[in-house]
């Protein structure tokens, strides 16, 4: 039942975040008096609509998309002399690239109140490894890869001696500086008896001196003990905030995630045949592309599990995807339109300053050829995705 309503939740979230986008096309054209003739979600039949004032509003079969249907979008776009002083092109350049752009700031807007929200409910996640410690407990010898002896009397608690705190974080070890948290589990192993170090508390620098002891530490490779520095301490893995100290860390994970999104559409082309090899049965991961289909799978497997806060990030990532790839300089997404905009405005400056007319707007007509090469791609990447989804479902907790 958990699973269910899961993938109804996530595939809801998915369709909400689709009719805002169009909503924020057609939100900022209105407010520029543009001329919106339709918005609708979806596409193929239609279900139903109505007209409110010039704009008909409606919902169609295919939950695939939207539109936002503003008279004058193109030069091939046939408007009425009743459109004409309001069509799109008519709309200084500023204003015609707002309204493109508004559906990915939709988009990123919705990933900022998603990621505030969290922030105040269930926290957010240390993706960036910062050095910040967490359980402070004793410096114990390890059992297994999973566990470490129990804390007793007799076992060392350097940390705990030395006066760190929860929430600390480590800005170096013995000198050695500690950007992140895999640096200073490094010094500190590295390191024996008293040391130096620096922690940064509420933004002020301490050195605290560490009597290290040498503990028994199980090699991740070949499974053998080995002797390390240890101060018994965790790492932080989740941040909490208050309604204002949340707003900052908002937009500083925005920006973290804004990068990973990046980042992982940079490495997209790489990932194409593994998802094919995917298809015939090979090993499927996160890693992979995901269609909708996948995503709302996955996002069932979340609320199954109670793992609601991971649910949230999922939309979060998926919103941020979304409201970056639509910027592409690529026809037919919107930064493609921008792309000709910002072309056509660029191009009669330059010829305004040297004396001659502006020339007529961009024919898309020469621009199909390329418009239709990324259709196909596009399509096909979306059918492999898809098949890959169907026939091989990621299933992270199986």
């Amino acid at each position: 039942m958990a699973f269910a309503l899961g993938v109804v939740v996530f595939a809801l979230g998915i369709a909400i975040s689709i009719a805002l986008h169009e909503a924020g096309h057609m939100v900022t054209a209105k407010a520029f008096g543009m001329r919106v003739r339709r918005y609708f979600i979806g596409f193929g039949p239609k279900i139903f609509s109505f007209r409110r004032g010039e704009t008909e509003y409606g919902m169609k079969w295919i939950p695939a998309g939207g539109f936002c249907d503003i008279a004058g979008m193109t030069a091939l776009d046939e408007v009425t002399e009743e459109e004409r002083p309001r069509a799109f092109f008519r709309k200084p350049t500023w204003q015609r690239v707002v309204v493109l752009s508004a559906g990915s700031i939709t988009h990123f807007l919705i990933a900022i109140v998603l990621i505030y929200a969290l922030s105040l409910t269930s926290g957010l996640p240390n993706v960036s490894d910062t050095p910040v410690a967490g359980q402070i407990s004793c410096a114990a010898n390890q059992t297994s890869p999973s566990a470490l002896e129990p804390c007793g009397p007799g076992v060392a608690t350097p940390a705990a001696d030395a006066g760190l705190r929860s929430g600390d974080t480590i800005v170096s070890v013995a000198g050695t500086p500690t950007p992140d948290w895999a640096a200073a589990v490094a010094a500190i192993q590295a390191s024996g008896g008293p040391t130096p170090i620096v922690v940064d508390r509420d933004g002020q620098r301490l050195t605290l001196t560490m009597d290290i002891p040498k503990v028994q530490r199980l090699d991740p490779q070949t499974g053998r003990p080995r002797e390390v520095g240890a101060i018994g301490v965790s790492q932080q893995l989740v941040f909490h905030y208050n309604a204002l100290s949340a707003v900052p860390a908002t937009f500083s994970y925005t920006g973290q995630m804004f990068a990973q999104v990046w980042q992982g559409l940079l490495m997209f082309p790489e990932k194409v045949p593994r998802l094919i090899d995917a298809i015939g049965g090979g090993q499927r991961d996160l890693e992979t592309p995901v269609s909708v289909v996948g995503a709302s799978v996955i996002g069932g497997d979340l609320a199954e599990r109670g793992l609601w806060q991971v649910f949230v990030q999922l939309l979060v990532v998926l919103n941020l995807f979304v409201g970056v790839f639509n910027l592409l300089p690529l026809l037919p997404l919107d930064g493609g339109h921008i792309a000709v905009n910002l072309y056509e405005r660029v191009r009669d400056w330059v010829r305004s300053r040297l004396g001659k007319v502006p020339m007529p707007p961009v024919d898309y007509t020469k621009l199909l050829p390329l418009t239709y090469v990324v259709i196909l791609i596009g399509g096909a990447v979306s059918l492999l995705t898809l098949t890959a989804d169907i026939v091989n479902p990621i299933r992270p907790f199986e």
